[in-house]
């Protein structure tokens, strides 16, 4: 199954940001999501930014990132910024609007 979207910006974002590498930002995700009771490809938006408040801090901490706390904040930002990305028209509305 594939990652959510959520997850790939919350590894890629990591990455740029901490100069961790990808393997290394991906790992640290995923042990955070596992400490969430979370999966990679169930992630949403809302969560993602909790699990960047709440849980990622003390995964940065834990592996020495500087300034592990505005860190995540940043990503619980870019998290929300991507669930408002998504908001718009629901399925339904939009095969209404096919089917007139």
């Amino acid at each position: 199954m594939a990652d959510s979207s959520a997850f790939v910006f919350l590894c890629e974002e990591l990455e740029k940001q901490s100069g961790l590498s990808r393997i290394e930002a991906r790992g640290t995700v995923r042990l955070a999501l596992k400490g969430a009771g979370l999966r990679p490809e169930d992630l949403t938006p809302p969560q993602a930014a909790t699990v960047a408040r709440q849980v990622l801090p003390g995964e940065l901490k834990a592996r020495r990132i500087a300034d592990s706390e505005a860190l995540c904040e940043q990503l619980a930002q870019g998290a929300h910024a991507l669930a408002d990305e998504r908001t718009g028209a629901s399925p339904d509305e939009i095969f209404s609007e096919l089917s007139s």
